[in-house]
């Protein structure tokens, strides 16, 4: 497990939201410990909190608060850290959800760029549920900017690009010498090549139809393309290509729907299915997974037998032994022990009980 360290900021200092990545995720899905709280909430793009949705934030504080104090919890360290986020996101930048992290070990202020459910969640483990969403609707790529002259390379992840660090990118084309088009876009296939070996990544290729044309023609780098935005993006800001490449990937990931929905087909003919709740859980934990198939909408407040492979569905989600949604825990166990998740429409999944989960022999 990683070293994790609650890291206050000194008075009067701005605790500034963390990134959304595959390095924060696993960080906060890594912690255990009763009470981890989380407040997660929809929110309005704004260059600081909208009135409304800092009061709803401070309900959903309090709300916190009162549980604490119901069960005789109310610790210093996790109720500062709580105090703290809230009393920083209110005056920060917002964008389409956010999610508030307190625990004895670790506090993180995360903003999204996909709407949540308001809620507080307190557990032994914190909801991610969300995070993993983030990064499903907006997974880690790469988008290859192309026009006449330039070549240039940006890594983008939840909903944000940033030009890739390293000397290979940007390629000033005119000074390859090249005799024709074909040439250059060999000689950028191979810098994004050289790239893509150390970070893989799916790929959208974005410039004038004749250049992107050019470059897929000869590439050996499209197995993972997940397509094309045609145009001049040559002197466009990184917050218009971001949202010009915003559609290609959603079209990817419906495509990787239909991939899980495929493979999970092919798993039930094979009696490799676990499907529902409890089916699922108890596989996770006993079988090797490898892929969970999740309604995005499904949530299951429950109760765990003593040793822990044992579902009762709750309704009482705030007594202390209840756990707020065992999704949450199936996802981040999956993950963890090697599987994939695969976050699907509701009722993509009615005939498996909105969640199944595949398991490899």
């Amino acid at each position: 497990m990683p070293e994790l360290t609650l890291d206050p900021p000194a008075a009067g200092a701005a605790w500034s939201p963390s990134p959304l990545t595959t390095g924060l995720v696993t960080l906060v899905q890594a912690v255990r410990g009763y009470p981890c709280v989380s407040l997660m909430m929809t929110t309005q793009p704004a260059p600081r909190m909208a009135p409304g949705d800092a009061a709803r934030l401070e309900r959903l504080r309090l709300h916190a608060l009162g549980r604490l104090r119901a069960e005789g919890l109310e610790s210093r360290t996790v109720v500062d850290a709580l105090d703290r986020l809230v009393q920083e996101a209110v005056t920060a930048p917002t964008e389409r959800g956010l999610a508030l992290y307190a625990s004895e070990a670790l506090a993180r202020t995360v903003r999204l760029p996909v709407e949540v459910d308001d809620r507080t969640v307190v557990d032994p483990s914190f909801a991610t549920r969300d995070l993993v969403r983030a990064l499903h609707r907006t997974p880690r790529h790469v988008v290859l900017s192309l026009s006449a002259h330039r070549a240039a390379l940006f890594d983008g992840q939840a909903g944000r690009l940033a030009p890739v660090p390293g000397r290979h990118f940007p390629l000033d084309l005119r000074t390859l010498e090249a005799p024709d088009l074909a040439t250059s876009m060999r000689i950028v296939d191979r810098a994004l090549g050289t790239h893509l070996r150390l970070h893989p990544a799916p790929l959208v290729v974005a410039g004038p139809e004749r250049t992107v044309a050019a470059f897929t023609a000869v590439s050996r780098h499209t197995g993972r393309l997940a397509g094309a935005v045609h145009g001049a993006v040559e002197h466009a800001s990184l917050e218009d290509l971001a949202a010009r490449t915003r559609p290609v990937l959603e079209r990817y990931l419906l495509s990787r729907q239909d991939d899980a929905l495929a493979l999970l087909e092919r798993r039930a003919g094979a009696h490799r299915v676990a499907a529902g709740i409890a089916s699922a859980w108890l596989a996770a934990r006993t079988e090797r997974p490898e892929m969970l198939a999740v309604e995005e909408g499904y949530r299951f407040p429950a109760r765990l037998s003593v040793d822990g492979d044992l579902v009762t569905p709750a309704e009482d989600t705030e007594a202390p032994d209840v756990i707020d949604d065992l999704v949450d825990e199936l996802i981040e166990t999956v993950l963890d022990r090697g599987g994939w998740v695969a976050l699907v429409r509701d009722g993509t999944l009615g005939g498996h009980e909105r969640v199944a989960l595949t398991v490899r022999t």
